[in-house]
């Protein structure tokens, strides 16, 4: 397969179809890929009900640029994800898809806009599955010609980082994804994610990059300037590449290392377009990854000791229980009229902190874990 990883400059979101195209064509562009007539699954990163600027979402820009491009090339272009719970009932993806702007894309192209959560999933086995034998997956990408994952450049608190790989997270439904979390381990919940990228390998990769977000993504980080799109026609090679550039060892990221494990990708993947160390940038990392950057013995050691603890900051909380919803341990209790965090039975995987749309989840670091975070500053 080719493996090859393009990187553009792009300095603002009214060039990025030109700079999306540039990227493509360096790869061996989309005919490649799509044949008239093919009904191509475009998976943007829809991860909550968050406005463009926040870039928590794949900017609307580049999904209207991936329309264009694919109706060039004589493809039919739909549009589906399925977003994090962040309120009750089945209308959270729909909200998402407003307010990130890629409804209003949809309706101007008038390309199909699925919701995974109402849309129906089906049940496939997963052969040499190293987590989840089975698994459900949404049957608008099982039925696609082709798809494609339009992630955004991030870092994340479990994972470190997140790309086209862990993109594929949204595919699943929400049971599926609890069960992922409630693995515990950064390294388990890796091979969780690529036993769903073994079923679903996407045909192409096109990394919104102009805007990331730096610090404690997914989505409680902070927009940060990076001026790439980037493309590949392998998840896992991008995935390598974009990590780099932002400052991030790609073999300390979970899905990177148990993709590569199990054969799929490439740990060193060829360059084309603008030279990695011309738009290299270190992002600020996430605080909730900080450990996976220590010596396993020194974590093994002093564990007890190196937390980083998610609380309720209750002057924020508004009790809309998406916390207590997403809570695969089920550590979020009602106490007195407000809400509280067992730390006991709490796994750390942060996704309160991810879905809250308050932003009323916030973390609390050890002393040791404050010492050993400050000298590597």
């Amino acid at each position: 397969m080719n493996t090859r990883v393009s990187i553009v400059r792009c300095s603002d979101y009214s060039g990025v179809k030109s700079a999306i195209k540039e990227a493509l064509d360096l790869i061996g562009g989309l005919e490649s890929i799509i044949s008239p007539g093919n009904r191509v699954l475009l998976k943007p990163n829809v991860l909550a009900i968050r406005p463009p600027e926040d870039a928590v979402t794949t900017h609307p820009a580049v999904v209207s640029a991936m329309c264009e491009l694919v109706l060039e090339a004589g493809g039919i272009p739909v549009i589906g994800d399925g977003a994090g719970i962040t309120k009750p009932g089945h209308t959270t993806t729909t909200e998402a898809f407003r307010t990130s702007g890629i409804e209003s894309i949809a309706s101007a192209f008038g390309a199909e806009l699925i919701n995974f959560e109402t849309s129906g999933y089906t049940e496939v086995s997963v052969p040499d599955a190293r987590q989840f034998p089975r698994l459900y997956i949404a049957k608008a990408v099982l039925e696609a010609d082709v798809v494609i994952s339009l992630p955004k450049l991030k870092t994340h608190e479990l994972t470190l980082y997140t790309g086209a790989v862990k993109n594929l997270f949204g595919i699943i439904p929400q049971k599926n994804r609890k069960q992922a979390h409630a693995l515990e381990d950064r390294g388990l919940f890796g091979n969780a994610v690529v036993d769903i990228y073994s079923i679903v390998k996407p045909h192409l990769a096109v990394m919104d990059g102009v805007f990331g977000m730096e610090g404690n993504g997914p989505s409680n980080g902070t927009p940060v300037f990076a001026g790439v799109v980037m493309a590949s026609y392998d998840c896992v090679a991008l995935d390598i590449v974009a990590s780099e550039l932002i400052g991030i060892d790609p073999l300390k990221v979970p899905t990177n290392k148990a993709a590569l494990s199990r054969g799929f990708g490439t740990e060193h993947p060829e360059v084309v377009g603008t030279p990695m160390e011309e738009v290299k940038i270190r992002f600020k990392r996430p605080e909730g990854g900080i450990t996976a950057y220590m010596p396993s013995f020194f974590i093994g050691i002093l564990r007890k000791q190196l937390t980083v603890k998610p609380f309720i900051n209750t002057s924020k909380c508004e009790l809309c229980k998406a916390c207590v919803m997403n809570c695969s341990a089920h550590a979020i209790e009602e106490v007195g009229g407000i809400l509280k965090i067992n730390q006991q039975k709490c796994i750390q995987c942060y996704c309160c902190r991810e879905l809250c749309p308050n932003d009323a989840v916030e973390i609390k670091k050890s002393l040791l874990l404050k010492i050993v975070t400050r000298s590597r500053t």
